[in-house]
């Protein structure tokens, strides 16, 4: 489509790709309720439900709007930077295999259109893998595990990519295809992860602001830096590296803070308990 209405083929490549996005967003806006309250759908008895399990999630769903108290916690509140870092993590390796996936297919032998369509395989299976994730966990309602889990099979598939030599192509697409998949699957868990750790509903829309602009700001400008071009002939092993260590240390943080809010929890149910 190069020339094609005056426009180059990278233009029409971000018309085609943005009107989705934004047909999309039109359509959230007008159909998403903000609140169960505002769910035209749902009957009286439907909203309240609704309701309790946002308060089960441990979350206040009376709180239209934030309040500078809201604002003061959400700031102060040290274990959300935890979840701040776990979206720097996952935005680093992200990005990374977003931007040079075809790159990386090219160094695995191929060339021109047929890079560009052999990194069709690894987004697919990773969309299929992202909805069974994000609805098992929603089901057993453990996101952070299905994240580390997630996030070890990614290590693993970097791992063996650094460890491979940079001629066994086959091998190393297999671990593309499986980097590719688990480095997107558990993104929706570790964003619902941190909305359901926040005190009120008001104040989830500030954490996860600044969940996307301190963790994924900076994790997406590193991922444009770990793969540079002359690494090409070994594999791109400095790449590899780094983005396998962040997804070994999103297991550790997710279980870590896993562990936290458990005994956070049953220290609460045990005063609540010990008052009635």
């Amino acid at each position: 489509m190069n020339g094609i209405n005056g426009l180059s083929g990278w233009q029409w490549l971000v018309i085609l790709e943005g009107i989705p996005a934004c047909a999309a967003g039109l359509v959230v806006l007008l159909i998403l309720p903000d609140y169960p309250e505002s769910a035209r759908w749902l009957i009286d008895e439907e909203k309240e439900l609704a309701r309790e399990r946002v308060r089960f999630c441990g979350s206040s769903a009376d709180d239209m709007a934030i309040t500078w108290v809201d604002a003061k916690e959400t700031l102060t509140e040290w274990r959300l930077y935890f979840h701040y870092l776990l979206h720097f993590l996952i935005s680093t390796p992200f990005s990374s295999l977003s931007l040079f996936a075809p790159t990386r297919v090219a160094g695995l032998g191929y060339t021109s259109l047929s890079a560009e369509l052999m990194t069709i395989p690894p987004y697919a299976v990773a969309y299929v893998v992202s909805l069974v994730v994000s609805w098992s966990a929603d089901r057993f309602n453990s996101r952070s595990l299905h994240a580390a889990v997630c996030a070890l099979f990614c290590a693993a598939g970097f791992i063996a990519s650094a460890t491979l030599s940079p001629d066994a192509y086959v091998a190393r697409y297999i671990c593309l295809v499986i980097s590719t998949t688990f480095v997107f699957s558990p993104v929706p868990s570790l964003l619902s992860f941190l909305a359901s750790n926040t005190h009120t509903t008001a104040s989830t829309d500030l954490a996860v602001a600044l969940n996307v602009s301190i963790g994924g700001g900076a994790g997406l400008i590193l991922g444009t830096w770990i793969f540079p071009a002359g690494e090409a002939k070994n594999g791109y092993k400095s790449g590899n590296w780094i983005n396998a260590g962040f997804m070994l240390a999103i297991s550790v943080v997710c279980v870590a803070l896993r562990i936290y809010y458990g005994r956070a929890n049953r220290l609460k149910e045990h005063k609540r308990k010990f008052v009635l």
